[in-house]
Order: structure tokens, then C-alpha cells, then sequence
């Protein structure tokens, strides 16, 4: 049978608050297991939901990656819908004087850079400092919840930023109200938190035994293969090579006109044989002034229960900065949260100064790598938390 969200979950139950004015926040991948956005069946069945706020890419979750989200009106439900990725990241206590609750349902790709989770936590923040019952529908991560699958690096908090708040791995394992609690604990928030569980989820499983559709949570993950991979190529959007946005293969793809793709396949293959499959593939990539053919390589995961995203995503960084030292470079990543785009890949990583670590040789990268990539307290730090 189909994994079933904190939101069906919510629906089988007849809260004493579901009559008081709600907050919302969340957007159209928020669903149902039967894919009816949340927002929609609440009203549906009697929630007072009064005020709607929205994440990056906004209330439709098709908004550009980084690009400012405004206030509006949602067309489903006409609220008003405040956005909290364009002027704050945090609702004002003027945004909640009028609510008695908040709620929030928000589906993530369960990686530490994914902004989704940092809304939830300025969410919760938020209703502790207002003294407001919050409330988290829980759902699966689709990376699955196996502590033994979880990568670093860990982040140096002197690196906080919307792409990192706090101390966790890149590849957390966990869900999002795991992390609420963890988080609500840990920060001293003390809000007046519940997490409304998934039902019928086993920590080992990914998205592929959901038995339910692929829901997009943001434009460039289109599959739960580009999702799996996201951990280990976002890295990209630090250099000049892309990721394929805008295309069918975003965030399954790397292209430059520049790649040595012979090269590339022969060393990365040797590299990465046990991981992935590299694939050449010319890309149509949209620009200002149209559309560019860009040469580049589709990656194809071997075994995803098993796959390395992080290690993996830094070995082809490395590979690919090696093979191309004439063409690679370095560059910022502006966007609503780093308007600079100035020292993305430290943020990305949770490293200072991360780019200097690529000018290593081979062996002496590996090393540093692998202490990078040493989590070994974080399974029982979390482990308290943990609802599956």
C-alpha cells in the first residue's frame, strides 16, 4: 500500500484546533498520497486556515532557484499568500497576530543545502517567540532514513547561512519533523511543537517503494534520480560548468562546451565505476538569447540504496577541475539569501575556504576528503529524535 503524509495522517483526525485561525505554510508539492494539494483538502474538511506563507520558488514551486518569491494571492484558495524568500525568512510577529496556529507541510530532497528545511526552522523559531502552537505534517525523506547512507561534511557554523543554518550533514537521513524536534532541543526554542507522523514509512526505504507519483518539490528535480544525485552535484553551481537547468536532465547532467569528454569518461570510469555509469549527451541549454548546444555527460546510478551522492559529486569535481585546469573556474552563485553569489561553495560544503582544498593532488584531496566526510557522532545525536 502507498506511504501515507503527516497530511493524510491529519485528515483521519478531528483536532480540537482545526476551528482557530491557522498559518500555512507550504506550497503545491505539498500533497495528499493521493496528490490533492494540502492547503485545498484542509479547507475541504473544515480547517480555518486563514493566512498562507510560502518557501523558495514560492506558493506554485516553480519559481527560478534563488530568485526573489513576492507576496500574492493564491489562485486555489484566494488567500493571501506571504512569501518568506523575499524580503525575510522569518514571518513578523505582525504577520501572526491574527493566528492561533501554524502548520506547516512542505515536501523535502532531504539535503542539507535544500532551503525548505531552513523556512521550517525560522517557522519554528518564530512560533516560540510568539508563543503559538506549531504544528509539522510529516513525510518520508526520499533519500530514505538509513543513518548508515547519511554523508558530511558536517557544518562550520561560522558558515551559517539559508543553505545551512545549523550543524547537520549534507545528507541528513532524516525527515523534517525529526529535525524539528531536534532542532526545537537543541536551539532552545521550547516552542510548543508537534510532529503529525507518516504512516506505513521503514526508514530503508527510498522514494522507489513509495508507490506513489514523483511529485517536483522545486523546478530542477524532476525525478527521484536527479534528487538522489542533487547532494553531490549541486557543488557544480560554484564552477562554470552546468547542471542542466532548464532542461529535462537537470541535475542529471554536466556540460560544458569545453569538456573533454573522452578524457572523461576513460579517468572517471576508473574512478567511479562502482557508483555510476557516465553517458555522453548533448543538451540544448536555454540562455538570454535563446538556446545553446552544450556538450556534456548524463549520470546514471548503478545502485541508488547504495550510492555515495557526496563522495561521489566531490570525486567528479575534482576530476573534472584537474582535466580542464585552462577552462575550469571558480564562480559566485547570486541569489535572494546571497545576493554576492560570493563563497558558495564553502556555504554549499559548510567548509571555509573549500575551493583551496581542489588545488591538492589526488591522494593528498582523498585524504583531506574523507576526514571532511567523517560523521560518526551524528547517528547518536540524532537518534532521540528519530519517529520511524
Amino acid at each position: 500500500m502507498p506511504i501515507q503524509f503527516g497530511i493524510d495522517h491529519l485528515l483521519q483526525q478531528s483536532p480540537d484546533w482545526k476551528n482557530k485561525s491557522i498559518g500555512f505554510l507550504t506550497n503545491q508539492a505539498a500533497t495528499t498520497s493521493n496528490g490533492i494539494p494540502s492547503r485545498k483538502v484542509l479547507i475541504d474538511n473544515g480547517f480555518n486556515i486563514v493566512q498562507l506563507f510560502s518557501p523558495e520558488h514560492g506558493l506554485d514551486a516553480t519559481g527560478t532557484d534563488g530568485a526573489k518569491m513576492n507576496d500574492g494571492i493564491d489562485t486555489l484558495t484566494e488567500l493571501k499568500v506571504i512569501s518568506l524568500y523575499g524580503e525575510k525568512f522569518k514571518p513578523s510577529k505582525e504577520d501572526l497576530s491574527q493566528i492561533d496556529i501554524m502548520l506547516f507541510d512542505i515536501p523535502d530532497a532531504g539535503t542539507r543545502f535544500y532551503t525548505y528545511l531552513w523556512s521550517m526552522t525560522y517557522w519554528i523559531e518564530a512560533a516560540a517567540e510568539n508563543q503559538i502552537p506549531v504544528y509539522i505534517l510529516d513525510r518520508p525523506n526520499p533519500l530514505g532514513g538509513m543513518m548508515t547512507q547519511a554523508e558530511g561534511p558536517l557544518l562550520d557554523e561560522a558558515l551559517s547561512s539559508f543553505i545551512g543554518r545549523f550543524n547537520i550533514p549534507i545528507k541528513h537521513q532524516c525527515t523534517l519533523g525529526e529535525l524539528a524536534l531536534y532542532f526545537n532541543k537543541t536551539q532552545h526554542w521550547n516552542a510548543n511543537l508537534h510532529v503529525i507522523t507518516c504512516n506505513r514509512w521503514k526508514r530503508e526505504q527510498l522514494f522507489y517503494e513509495w508507490n506513489l507519483p514523483w511529485v517536483k518539490p522545486s523546478p530542477a528535480l524532476q525525478n527521484i534520480e536527479a534528487c538522489i544525485l542533487y547532494p553531490g552535484l549541486c557543488f557544480f553551481e560554484a564552477t562554470n560548468i552546468s547542471v542542466g537547468r532548464g532542461t529535462k536532465y537537470s541535475f542529471e547532467w554536466l556540460g560544458a562546451h569545453w569538456l573533454n569528454l573522452p578524457a572523461i569518461a576513460m579517468v572517471g570510469q576508473n574512478l567511479l565505476r562502482l557508483e555510476m555509469k557516465i553517458e555522453t549527451l548533448t543538451l540544448k541549454l536555454p540562455t538570454t538569447l535563446g538556446e545553446e548546444e552544450t556538450k556534456g555527460f548524463r549520470i546514471k546510478i548503478i545502485d541508488p540504496t547504495s550510492y555515495s551522492a557526496v563522495m561521489n559529486g566531490l570525486l567528479l569535481l575534482k576530476l573534472l577541475k584537474d582535466l580542464h585546469p585552462l577552462d575550469f573556474k571558480w564562480m559566485p552563485y547570486p541569489t535572494q539569501a546571497n545576493p554576492t553569489g560570493e563563497n558558495h561553495l564553502s556555504l554549499l560544503l559548510g567548509i571555509p575556504n573549500a575551493e583551496l582544498i581542489f588545488d591538492l593532488p589526488l591522494q593528498a584531496w582523498l585524504q583531506q576528503i574523507t576526514k571532511w566526510l567523517k560523521i560518526s557522532q551524528w547517528p547518536q545525536e540524532i537518534n532521540e529524535f528519530l519517529l520511524y
